[in-house]
């Protein structure tokens, strides 16, 4: 899922993903900058998990120390874009960090916590939130479309398999917030530091999803007459599911649309041949990101084809799913047979007349995993489908 179409910088192809869509793709929602990623990159050794994360926690410490000087200066827009790219890079930093780092905690806390503060200086305010599910909370954002607090269109961001909430933040809140939406993203249990509460990845996702949307009708800046819930990478089966269940839903979109996670685990061969002996056999930073995302679904470490079976169950039935649907997909993620055909699994079942598939273009930038690349494109096919739909 992590193969990147183009080449940024690296050669090792999870890193080279990595930069090109999760750090580069950021660029345009104020998570990073060119020279800034550039200059941290050429001091990375390829496929290095350690120099990766040393170089991030430097370029994170370096944004905050200038948003403390722009701040104690008075100087709010300063402050504020230094703390979003500051809270981005402490991210980043978390990326191929395995569960028993004693950092990992911290790390991620420094993440959220500059994203706090960073949200505090918008207008209007991103509010941190809270939301209860079963015996823990739901650690999340919301921000309004306006400070007037008028009921309007809302987009519930749901991301996946190894996703913080402050990564969805980058991904559309700043192409929510322009188009007039408002905007909710939370840790779903799986997600963020979830599973260090007990809280891993379970087959029924719209449970946790439910909640989320509980909160969303409560708050009177949410028409629920135009809730939408959009879901990407392993959200792609998130969202349907939760849309299949909760027909307070209005519309749903995937990128891409995950109608069977197990099928879809099952055709990865880099999991189902991850041998003891292979695994042993791979650079540090392909091998941490694979155990981390075990971590996630509660499979042992050493025990990677475990996530087959640990996703049977994650699954949805389009012809359950009856209101408007939209699929995103980027080409080259299209391309692999068990992704198109789940793509086409999906569109033909959806009960709903109003429906669409679109494949984004490589000639565009726009062909890997979630689209990350070109977050400008995604935007405008997500967004202009969900003003025709929730009219």
């Amino acid at each position: 899922m992590h193969a990147p179409y183009v080449r940024y910088h690296f050669q090792d192809q999870d890193m080279d993903f990595t930069f090109g869509s999760v750090v580069l793709g950021s660029v345009s929602s104020g998570g990073a900058e060119i020279g800034e990623a550039f200059a941290a990159a050429a001091r990375i050794a390829d496929g290095d998990a350690a120099s990766w994360q040393r170089e991030w926690l430097k370029a994170a410490e370096l944004a905050q120390a200038r948003g403390e000087k722009a701040l104690s200066g008075g100087h709010a827009v300063s402050a504020r874009r230094q703390f979003l790219r500051a809270s981005n890079y402490f991210r980043i930093a978390l990326l191929a960090m395995l569960p028993d780092d004693p950092r990992l905690p911290r790390v991620a806390a420094m993440s959220r916590e500059l994203m706090r503060r960073a949200g505090a200086l918008m207008e209007p305010p991103l509010e941190s939130i809270e939301i209860p599910f079963e015996d823990t909370r739901l650690p999340g954002y919301f921000r309004p479309a306006d400070a007037g607090g008028k009921a309007t269109k809302t987009l519930i961001m749901l991301g996946g398999g190894e996703t913080f909430a402050e990564d969805l933040v980058f991904y559309i809140m700043a192409q929510a917030h322009e188009r007039g939406y408002n905007f909710l993203t939370v840790d779903l249990p799986g997600q963020g530091l979830m599973p260090m509460r007990g809280k891993f990845f379970r087959p029924e996702m719209w449970k946790p999803v439910m909640a989320v949307v509980d909160h969303a009708l409560k708050r009177p800046e949410v028409d629920p007459r135009r809730l939408a819930v959009y879901g990407i990478s392993g959200g792609g089966g998130f969202a349907p599911q939760a849309a299949q269940h909760d027909r307070r839903i209005k519309a749903v979109a995937m990128n891409s649309c995950v109608v069977d996670a197990h099928r879809l685990f099952a055709a990865m061969t880099p999991v189902t041949s991850a041998t003891p002996e292979r695994v042993a056999t791979w650079n540090s930073f392909h091998a941490n990101t694979v155990k981390a995302v075990a971590w996630r679904w509660n499979v042992p470490l050493d025990d990677i084809p475990g996530l087959v079976e640990a996703n049977r169950g994650f699954a949805f039935d389009p012809a359950e799913v009856r209101i408007p649907a939209l699929i995103l997909v980027g080409e080259g993620e299209y391309g692999n047979p068990e992704v198109r055909r789940q793509q086409e699994a999906c569109l033909s079942g959806l009960a709903n007349p109003r429906k669409r598939l679109v494949v984004t273009p490589l000639a565009e930038g726009a062909t890997n995993h979630c689209i990350m690349e070109n977050r400008s494109l995604m935007a405008q096919e997500l967004f202009d489908w969900l003003d025709e739909t929730l009219r």
